[in-house]
């Protein structure tokens, strides 16, 4: 229904076009990868993976496509990441009638889209990087290993995980084991918080 909503909001306007539709993360990058796009709009909590983590690879294999991250929360940890990940913009879904159009405008401009709130949040970042180093631990994990983090978190078993991901369930243990030794954690109790951290789940 919200995909409905925005492609409606999109259609009217004579400069856009919607060229695909997609359910989910993964999907979200095949499609951007195998046809031509000016610009992705990612839900920050699309299922199998995160808007987040398709704009990370995203970002990596199609540098110039721009990416516009949307989201039903005003989280200043969730627009941090996304513009890490290689974002233009954070739109609001409570405000995405009134403002998808324009950041879809001004970032294909080259410009950023961020409301006057989200300046601060920027600032702290930048001066904390600045004084501590970044501290965060993405980049650590390979883009699979980050699926399955983010499965764990929602509470799938190794068996479940196997079935989606269409792998042994004797390689989802290897991966979850290798997980556990790179963030140096001891156990889904964990894990499931650093998803929530690093934007892969909703707390």
């Amino acid at each position: 229904m919200v995909r409905r909503g925005l492609r409606l909001v999109l259609d009217m306007e004579p400069d856009l076009v919607v060229e695909a539709e997609v359910s989910d993360g993964h999907e979200a990058v095949q499609t951007a990868l195998g046809r031509e796009f000016d610009l992705a709009i990612l839900d920050v909590a699309m299922p199998r993976i995160t808007g987040l983590q398709a704009a990370r690879q995203l970002h990596k294999y199609r540098p110039a496509l721009k990416l516009l991250m949307l989201s039903m929360h005003e989280s200043e940890q969730y627009l941090l990441e996304g513009l890490k990940a290689g974002a233009s913009g954070y739109v609001l879904k409570s405000a995405a009638d009134q403002d998808l159009v324009e950041a879809c405008r001004a970032v294909m401009r080259g410009e950023p889209f961020l409301y006057p709130n989200d300046v601060p949040a920027l600032v702290r970042e930048f001066i904390e990087e600045a004084r501590y180093g970044d501290g965060t631990r993405h980049g650590m994990l390979t883009p699979r290993e980050e699926e399955i983090v983010k499965l764990i978190a929602e509470g799938y078993t190794s068996r479940q995980i196997a079935s989606l991901l269409v792998i042994a369930p004797k390689t989802v243990e290897s991966h979850r084991a290798n997980i556990l030794q790179k963030l140096a954690m001891r156990d889904r109790v964990e894990l499931t918080r650093y998803a929530i951290r690093s934007g892969l789940i909703e707390p």
